[in-house]
């Protein structure tokens, strides 16, 4: 078993498999897009695997796929296939924004792939098509039914909420009330660049239409709480009734931070992520690998370690050292720091 030197089990890794994507989201990149780092430059697969395998044999146990957009990486269902096949490893995830899930769903789920996490943050197509810059909302919602054909469990649903957006937070509310999906809404987070330019940190975010960036203030953060709250009075507006808690075990499986609720009768879950108004730094249970084979401890810390060096040029003794070094520096909070020096498409999502 692993742990960090505050006594925490770190079983988690997050692997951006690319700095790529179909899309264009002003949370993740600017209006120019950001400078693609070089094939050379980039972990291979093979190179990911090797690290997977020890990092396994020192305490991880679970991994998700990330990017940018990681079905936009070459190979990447015969990858899952070989990271399934590595003993110790019980389970791996992707989160994707499920534009291109119509045509690999099925193949991922034969490669082994358990759960995504689908990252959406409007349900109105102008808005969504604003937010991306030019992508269709039809697309995402296909990439959904297809991971219900395909016979992901669970299906996430993640979706920042942003205040100074038009967000319809009751409309993805009623989606889990007849097929079991799990919604879960993400506290607006300020990681981006150290000027102030935000993304909406793990999963996604928003920007209204006509702005070509959007900056993190604190203004557009909207506490979980209040979230629940509008949700729940919405419920019960409509004859559904409140929200009620779900416990632990019967919430759906995840290994993060998240609280769950339901409406009565209803097949899903909806969940809030807390970052800022009720941190949960003492449960963190992760690291991270960018992809240009940067370690991270942190979303909100810019310390890395260099991992691509070792990989390229040291024993596996010297990549479980730094593997060590990383649990031994991962801080015991993030000290509700305000922007980071890279972009969520640079860290991973």
């Amino acid at each position: 078993m692993a742990t960090d030197s505050f006594g925490r089990r770190i079983d988690y890794l997050r692997i951006s498999l690319t700095d790529r994507c179909n899309l264009r989201c002003v949370y993740c990149m600017p209006e120019g897009g950001v400078e693609w780092k070089g094939h050379d430059e980039i972990l291979s697969l093979e190179e990911i695997e090797r690290f997977a395998g020890i990092a396994v044999e020192q305490g991880i146990s679970k991994i998700r796929l990330t990017g940018g957009e990681p079905l936009v990486r070459y190979g990447v269902v015969d990858h899952i296939r070989r990271l399934r096949a590595m003993t110790g490893i019980e389970a791996i995830a992707l989160t994707t924004n499920a534009t291109l899930l119509p045509k690999f769903a099925a193949d991922l789920r034969e490669a082994g792939l358990e759960r995504v996490n689908i990252s959406l943050d409007s349900l109105d197509p102008a808005v969504y098509k604003d937010i991306t810059r030019g992508g269709n909302l039809a697309d995402a919602l296909a990439g959904i039914e297809s991971a219900f054909e395909a016979g992901f469990d669970p299906i996430k649903l993640n979706v920042v909420v942003v205040r100074s957006l038009e967000q319809d937070l009751f409309g993805f509310a009623k989606m889990t009330l007849e097929r079991p999906l799990h919604v879960r809404f993400i506290e607006y987070m300020p990681v981006g660049d150290d000027a102030g330019e935000g993304t909406a940190g793990a999963e996604g975010a928003g920007c209204t239409g006509d702005n070509p960036g959007f900056h993190w203030t604190p203004a557009d953060h909207v506490p979980s709480d209040e979230v629940l709250e509008a949700i729940s009075a919405g419920g019960v507006a409509a004859g559904l009734g409140p929200l009620v808690g779900v416990e632990r075990e019967d919430a759906p499986g995840g290994w993060g931070p998240a609280r769950y609720y339901r409406f009565a009768d209803a097949q899903g879950t909806i969940g809030v992520i807390s970052p800022l108004s009720h941190h949960f730094c003492s449960e963190c249970n992760r690291l991270r690998l960018t992809a240009d084979g940067k370690l991270r401890t942190c979303l909100f810390s810019d310390d890395e370690l260099d991992l691509r060096t070792v990989l390229r040029s040291g024993t596996d003794d010297d990549v479980r050292a730094i593997i060590k070094t990383a649990l031994d520096s991962k801080p015991e909070n993030h000290n509700e720091r305000i922007g980071t020096s890279r972009r969520m498409s640079q860290i991973g999502g």
